[in-house]
């Protein structure tokens, strides 16, 4: 019998993976300040000075390219008789058939993670509207779409995925309302959502500003992202590919609520403060926040 130890296609399996689960939560607040204040009537705003991350894939598609380009070479297995014990095996010389069946094993095992390599680029740039995460300019292109969008003041890139960003607008409550939202980008996890009842009432829940949150499947994702992680180690990503590994940011800032309408619930842990003739919801937000914000708010009385 033979025993499968070649690592290269499970560690370009576990780097898909990873690639796979970045698609489907690639944006996340650093260190920021965010305000929101909704007055009696309707009459709303937001601002978001800070770090915005968009979590790692061109590192992570680096990874990728290094092991396919430094492990595509085929290497021979041992091969194994029973021993006399139970679950003991005796290592022998392996047969040319053997072999021969190993290549061919191997060699299958590439062309497939070579096809859900490009599948997943495929929709990494989907989900990032047609950018290419691997290509040096996608950030700047990123950018200028941005600094396109209503409400987008600065946006400065950083390198790494990190971008400082100024972010503040106003309107009226009319629709429901979302941050952040990129052009051409079709999905998002957003850190802020207002939702607007018939009754005048609208719910403010903030789910980008909290690590984990059963109730969210971003952060469920972003719990496996961590697992992920722990098996591309295990599959035996060397020191030099563990550096490259993109790093996650350091969830902290503060994010207020400001009203002058009826507040009738929220989950801070000291309620309401009078500043100025307003009500102020205050949340302190860093790597220890597992509840999201949330708040409901008359705005019609």
């Amino acid at each position: 019998m033979t025993i499968e130890r070649n690592g290269t296609p499970a560690k370009i399996a576990a780097v898909c993976g990873a690639l796979l689960l970045l698609t489907g939560c690639f944006l996340q607040p650093g260190k920021f300040d965010a305000e929101l204040t909704i007055e009696k009537g309707g009459t709303f705003g937001y601002s978001y000075d800070g770090e915005i991350y968009l979590l790692g894939l061109s590192k992570l598609a680096e990874i990728g390219q290094k092991m396919d380009q430094s492990e595509s070479e085929f290497v021979e297995q041992p091969c194994y008789d029973d021993g006399l014990e139970e679950d003991a095996f005796v290592e022998r010389t392996c047969t040319a058939e053997e072999i021969a069946a190993q290549k061919r094993d191997y060699e299958e095992s590439l062309e497939q993670q070579a096809r859900e390599q490009e599948r997943e680029s495929e929709m990494m740039k989907a989900m990032l509207g047609g950018l290419d995460p691997t290509d040096p300019d996608a950030a700047q292109e990123l950018v200028e779409r941005l600094e396109r969008q209503v409400g987008w003041n600065s946006v400065e890139y950083s390198g790494d995925g990190l971008f400082n960003v100024s972010f503040a607008v106003r309107g009226r409550l009319s629709h429901d309302f979302v941050f952040p939202t990129m052009e051409r980008v079709p999905m998002a996890n957003h850190f802020v959502q207002l939702a607007l009842r018939e009754d005048g009432k609208v719910r403010m829940d903030a789910p980008g500003f909290a690590v984990s949150n059963s109730n969210d499947p971003f952060s469920t994702m972003m719990g496996g992202m961590t697992g992920m992680f722990g098996a591309m180690a295990a599959a035996g990503l060397d020191e030099e590919d563990e550096e490259d590994l993109p790093l996650f940011p350091e969830l902290q800032g503060t994010f207020r609520l400001v009203t002058d309408a009826r507040i009738l619930a929220n989950n801070t842990d000291e309620g309401p403060q009078r500043v100025d003739g307003r009500e102020v919801l205050t949340w302190d937000i860093n790597t220890r926040t597992t509840v999201a914000p949330t708040a409901l708010i008359d705005y019609g009385t």
